[in-house]
């Protein structure tokens, strides 16, 4: 195997195209890993832990594109460096061509589009606070999308933004639904009376799917970015959207979703729930929920119970009634696992998830079932996991973390990681049972299937009695459509549940009883 690198002087482009075009080169012939990132030391850093760093990359800037390559020989190495050559003439080929007259900065979008009143910014983090900022000058709201925006600047931005009564979202904020429109990873969802403020992307997007599927809607799903709900942070946003939320004619309920917030802004919050007159249903992945109800909020016990409140008062149900049928069909989970269990072989589960609160959310179930999972990002730091590439016992793995992404696509893009790890995790006679999740919407695999299936079908050839199940995050109205994602799934012999909450029960109960 040999490693070699590459740097491009002189072009600039954003992360998700090379992410694109490094997925793109992966599946050449030869090529064993790849990667195409920006200079940033961030990126860098990423580099090494993933071993594609190469000496050439010390003395480069963050204005220049690095190119690494593990590759079987220096002639795959030769076609991939033309591959990629190719591809980045294509993409500003492309730019070049575009009949639609685009906007190069902030100033130029914004005399094209005066009444605009947000802007989603996607640059590299070294430059997003500047642009962010000059937005709230503007009076306008801002999406950071950016990862790699320091503490520093984004308290700043979200305290200039109070000031001037405007929302920052992030940064590493990847979804939102404003006024109907998603935006970056978002969900095709009904229109409705249901506010979310969320810490949480994936978290937010399972909340929001689920209502939408039980029939209720959403008004507004705002994203904080995960640090707000952070001491130094203090919760800025997400207590300004919280209010924004309360100030909105449309919204008639609103949910809180996060992972645990620092105890002071778990106050914060709690003070601030005690101004509002609306029903608020607060899902805080692992905290105590006793601080919330004392402020008066329903506190669920997970994202799962949280849409299935929301979604019960905004048409005026009684949500008892819906948590009491939640509660049969656990029970009923718990006989199809034994049955389940019967055709098993091993005993242990693999959890491979692309949905980071998704994954502390099976731990947790898991915790509560089974006992502590060893994870790359575990409840208990005694389950850590030696090394991430190899699981121990029942592991349930975060593959969306940095460790897994060096100049990447995140998995809820790019497959090809989470589908390796299907077919190796197959092959260790201990593992009985692979547990995923699927995040559909845009920005999201658009043919998740292509992927999926045939890892899944080379998986069961090698072992035949390994069960996979799996929960889907979306709606028929996404791009790849829920129903037909379940269904196909489903032919292959995959057990396919409606929330990761359910999957989760299910999974657990199969390993109880092995």
């Amino acid at each position: 195997m040999i490693t070699k690198g590459f740097i491009k002087k002189g072009q600039y482009f954003d992360s998700v195209t090379l992410m694109i075009i490094s997925k793109n080169i992966k599946k050449l012939d030869g090529i064993i890993d790849s990667s195409i990132v920006m200079g940033t030391n961030e990126n860098k850093s990423i580099l090494k832990q993933a071993g594609l760093y190469c000496n050439d990359f010390d003395n480069s800037s963050d204005a220049e594109i690095l190119i690494a390559f593990q590759a079987n020989s220096e002639s795959d190495i030769e076609k991939a460096l033309a591959e990629v050559d190719n591809q980045l003439i294509n993409i500003r080929k492309q730019k070049n061509d575009d009949i639609v007259r685009k906007p190069k900065s902030l100033e130029n979008a914004k005399l094209q589009m005066p009444d605009a009143n947000l802007v989603l910014i996607s640059v590299a983090g070294k430059y997003a606070t500047n642009e962010a900022a000059k937005a709230l000058d503007n009076g306008i709201n801002v999406m950071l999308f950016s990862d790699n925006v320091s503490i520093e600047d984004e308290i700043n931005l979200k305290l200039k933004a109070r000031e001037k009564g405007l929302l920052v979202m992030g940064p590493d904020c990847g979804t939102a639904i404003i006024n109907g429109v998603p935006l970056a990873f978002a969900n095709v969802v009904n229109s409705g009376n249901i506010g979310i403020v969320a810490a949480s992307g994936t978290g937010l997007q399972e909340v929001s799917s689920i209502i939408s599927n039980l029939g209720a809607g959403i008004s507004q799903t705002i994203g904080t970015g995960g640090r707000d709900v952070k001491k130094e942070v203090g919760g800025i946003m997400f207590i300004e959207a919280l209010k924004a939320l309360n100030n909105d004619a449309e919204t008639k309920v609103i949910v809180l979703v996060s992972k645990p917030p620092h105890e002071s802004v778990l106050q914060k919050i709690s003070d601030e729930i005690k101004n509002i007159k609306k029903p608020i249903v607060g899902i805080f992945i692992g905290a105590n929920p006793e601080i919330l109800a004392k402020a008066g909020a329903i506190s669920a016990s997970n994202l799962e119970e949280a849409a299935i409140i929301a979604a019960s008062i905004s048409k005026n149900e009684n949500y008892d009634n819906s948590l009491n049928n939640i509660k049969l069909r656990n029970l009923k989970l718990a006989e199809e696992a034994k049955i389940i269990s019967l055709t098993c072989k091993g005993k242990y589960l693999r959890g491979l998830f692309s949905g980071g609160t998704l994954c502390d959310e099976t731990q947790l179930i898991m915790k509560n079932l089974v006992g502590y999972t060893y994870s790359n990002t575990p409840l208990n730091e005694k389950f850590k996991l030696n090394n991430v590439w190899i699981s121990q016992e029942n592991t349930i793995i975060d593959l969306g973390d940095d460790e897994f992404t060096a100049g990447k696509p995140h998995p809820m893009i790019d497959f090809s990681l989470r589908c390796k790890k299907i077919i190796e995790e197959a092959k260790i006679p201990e593992v009985a049972v692979i547990l995923l999740d699927i995040v559909l919407g845009y920005g999201s695999n658009l043919s998740p299937l292509d992927d999926l299936i045939p890892a899944i079908k080379e998986a069961k050839k090698t072992n035949p009695a390994i069960c996979i199940i799996t929960s889907i995050t979306g709606t028929d109205n996404d791009p790849q459509n829920r129903t037909k994602i379940k269904s196909e799934l489903e032919k292959i012999g995959v057990i396919v549940k409606s929330s990761n909450v359910e999957a989760s029960i299910l999974a657990s109960n199969v390993i109880i009883h092995l």
